[in-house]
């Protein structure tokens, strides 16, 4: 029965054990989902964006009868600002005719490539993904495609190859063991090296044979992973090397990386459930012989009262006296330890109370660092309507009722202000809708100027706002002309750090059944060079600039069914128009 009672609660401690180690594991999953989802979103912009540009398009053109030296050198900084491994182009026939490692002795220049299937199927589609084994470097990696079209002809595809060895530091790092398999179950990306290309259960002969040429291995047996799994537990044990370990295992689909993907991430369990085991085990023992000991002794003490009420009926008075006092030594004893549980008692609930002071205090921290932003940006609101209440109080006790009014709906105009600055700053952190819908343009430039205000007022940059009481109306998305709004601003405030007499200047226009909105500064310009290249990708003039904000907001703008650009002549500082159809 002691036997059964200890292993019974080591079984429960594991299981409670195992079900906390559960749940630190899902709570890390995301971020071991989220590093590698995130390289991935970061590399997949590039190909097609490279698929617009007019250097490659140029380039397939020519179909590799010239040396394209420029576009190699081009390739191979966007390769270095985008931390990929490989960029290259290759025409229809796909032979490649530029890269990123042009003239070094692994070029891919002059490499067929016809039979990958990321070229295939972006030739096919527009766009394609696919995880393999290099032919040149030996390297897996995952490449991303997108095709280069002109005029609705295709001309070839831009390729960026993505090496996860990063993302897989970071796993290994974390402590935990996290691999990727596909929709085979093959593993591709792991913190395990040598478990890559195998798999999670043995593999049918048409799925080796898919694998094989998905993968483009020729000689990969796709063993088996060394991996049992419970029957309902969660857990996993790990055969490797003559040893067994267990693990928890939780998994996550990642059709957000690449469809057919899972994630499945492995937390070391042996020595925690082992510690809760061993100390459930010996703490129900401790607590069944302490047990065992009391009703020894219980039985023991009940056995010796009744051998003394046995003495005391042939005592006399003495006797009686000295069972009296006995009998008091064992109250005062009692009483001891009564107080002793009660301090214990005390000493307890006063931990609790410093536990939830903590808690408290932490909650209070987070609140102050969520309000910070907040309350920097209605402290001058909050400071007016003061000045207006005061300036109220002393009319009202001069009888003057008007002025009072007219403050009292200051007070209230204040008040909408404060409202307005939380409600910008939340629409503008969501997501946007697909639908345009009637939108009065001076809406969204409120809208940017209110995002931008704190900005604005520490730069000491003067706004000229559209004249006029109306507002054209035009068919757009609010949160997307913002954003063309808030780019415009931006760049216009970095243009004019440090400038005299800085100020911008922001027109409305009609003309026709158009809109233009123009943005205006009196900062350095633009030279003839960045002029020219203002709306190509990855060309900027800023220091730290990626190149792709005006390229953005131009393809923002055509979504929208007008134009963005930068207007000729202007004699100083630079000026763009947003122009956009009119609604009645």
């Amino acid at each position: 029965m002691l036997a059964g009672a200890v292993a019974t609660a080591g079984r429960i401690a594991e299981g409670q054990a195992a079900d906390d180690l559960r749940n630190g594991a899902l709570a890390a999953l995301p971020l071991a989902a989220g590093t590698l989802t995130g390289e991935i979103e970061k590399q997949r912009l590039v190909p097609l964006v490279l698929a617009r540009d007019d250097a490659v398009r140029d380039a397939l053109r020519r179909a590799g009868k010239v040396e394209e030296t420029a576009l190699d050198a081009k390739l191979k900084a966007i390769a270095g600002d985008a931390s990929a491994s490989a960029i290259y182009v290759i025409d229809t026939a796909g032979m490649a005719i530029s890269a990123s490692n042009a003239g070094q002795p692994d070029s891919f220049v002059g490499s067929d490539y016809n039979f990958r299937h990321y070229f295939t199927d972006a030739m096919a589609k527009g766009a394609a993904s696919q995880y393999g084994l290099g032919t040149i470097s030996g390297k897996p990696g995952l490449y991303l495609a997108g095709r280069v079209d002109d005029g609705g002809k295709p001309l070839g595809v831009a390729v960026l190859k993505v090496e996860l060895g990063g993302v897989e530091a970071n796993w290994r790092a974390s402590g935990f063991l996290v691999f990727v398999t596909d929709e085979r179950g093959v593993v591709l990306a792991t913190s395990q090296p040598d478990w890559r290309f195998h798999a999670l259960a043995p593999l049918s002969a048409a799925d080796a044979a898919a694998a094989h040429d998905q993968l483009q291995l020729v000689e990969a047996a796709f063993d088996p992973l060394p991996i049992r799994r419970g029957a309902g537990d969660g857990l996993a044990t790990i055969d490797e090397a003559g040893k067994s370990r267990r693990f928890v295992e939780v998994v996550q689909d990642l059709p957000g990386a690449v469809p057919g993907w899972r994630l499945w991430l492995l937390t070391p369990a042996d020595t925690t459930l082992a510690a809760a085991a061993n100390t459930a085990r010996l703490t129900t023992l401790l607590g069944l012989l302490l047990m065992g000991l009391l009703a020894y002794v219980f039985t023991r003490r009940r056995r010796t009262r009744r051998l003394r009420q046995e003495a005391l009926g042939r005592m006399n008075a003495e006797l009686e006296s000295r069972v009296s006092t006995r009998t008091a030594e064992l109250t005062r004893s009692n009483t001891a330890l009564a107080g002793e549980i009660a301090e214990r008692e005390n000493a307890e609930a006063k931990v609790r109370r410093l536990r939830d002071d903590l808690a408290q205090a932490n909650r209070l921290s987070i609140l102050g660092q969520i309000a910070a932003g907040v309350a920097h940006e209605i402290n001058q609101p909050v400071a007016a309507i003061r000045t207006y209440a005061e300036n109220a109080g002393r009319f009202l006790e001069a009888g003057r009722t008007e002025p009072a009014n007219g403050n009292l709906t200051s007070i209230v105009s204040m008040t909408e202000r404060i409202g307005a600055i939380t409600s910008t700053l939340r629409t503008f952190a969501r997501r946007p809708g697909v639908a345009a819908s009637p939108l009065p343009v001076g809406e969204a430039i409120d809208g940017a100027l209110s995002l931008l205000s704190g900005r604005i007022r520490d730069s000491g940059v003067t706004i000229v706002k559209p004249r006029g009481t109306t507002s054209p109306v035009v068919m757009a998305s609010r949160i997307r002309l913002e954003q063309i709004l808030v780019n415009l601003l931006q760049n216009a405030l970095d243009a004019m750090k440090d400038r005299p007499d800085p100020r911008i200047e922001i027109d409305l226009a009609e003309r026709g059944d158009r809109v233009l909105i123009s943005v205006r500064d009196n900062g350095p310009g633009l030279g003839p060079d960045a002029a020219t290249n203002l709306f190509m990708p990855f060309q900027t003039t800023k220091e730290k600039g990626l190149g792709l904000g005006l390229v953005i907001s131009q393809e923002i703008a055509q979504e929208l069914g007008g134009t963005l650009r930068l207007d000729p002549g202007t004699a100083s500082g630079a000026s763009f128009t947003i122009d956009l159809r009119r609604i009645e």
